[in-house]
């Protein structure tokens, strides 16, 4: 009984070191290599080729905020840790947004009653369109919410995180990009 512990436990853990740098260097997204000059060490560069669709079904065209320092970030009405980072966010772009930033919300796995009802509760801001899964595919894997994506104003992708992140990180990136 315990060899089959032993052996279940290398499978897993085999599986798990194959997988898990995939995931963290963004295996399988569609990436556009990042521009000459870049602002940062980019990696890659956004893709504004997109037209989303807000709560309200109207459009929110991506290609409107280049030239801005964008915080594009993945969450969910649904998400704990989305709902934790969101008070950072709201007084991000109230203190930045005149400055050329611009976050922009991008709901996963939401309906847009759902975003419409925690947008006017927790009053947001900012910019929140619906995901959709061309988009999610253009930006990577989604291997959990919220995911951010720091945009320079030459659109290199300057940094990605996962999970939440505090106020003060986030202005970190925001103030090294502008």
């Amino acid at each position: 009984m315990t060899s089959r512990w032993i052996i279940a436990v290398a499978c897993a853990c085999s599986v798990g070191l194959i997988t898990v740098p995939m995931f963290v260097n963004g295996a399988g997204a569609k990436l556009r290599p990042a521009p000459q000059g870049a602002a940062c060490k980019a990696e890659s560069a956004a893709n504004f080729s997109f037209t989303l669709k807000d709560p309200n079904g109207g459009p929110l065209k991506l290609a409107d905020y280049k030239g801005k320092v964008i915080l594009l970030n993945f969450w969910g009405t649904w998400c704990a840790p989305c709902r934790a980072e969101m008070p950072g966010l709201i007084a991000l772009q109230k203190d930045y947004a005149a400055k050329g930033f611009v976050i922009l919300g991008v709901a996963v796995e939401d309906t847009p009653e759902a975003v419409r009802a925690y947008a006017a509760e927790t009053k947001i801001n900012y910019p929140l369109a619906m995901n959709q899964d061309d988009f999610e595919d253009a930006y990577g894997p989604m291997v959990g919410l919220p995911m951010s994506f720091f945009i320079a104003r030459d659109g290199s992708i300057c940094k990605k995180h996962l999970g939440p992140i505090t106020k003060a990180d986030a202005e970190r990136e925001i103030k090294s990009l502008m």
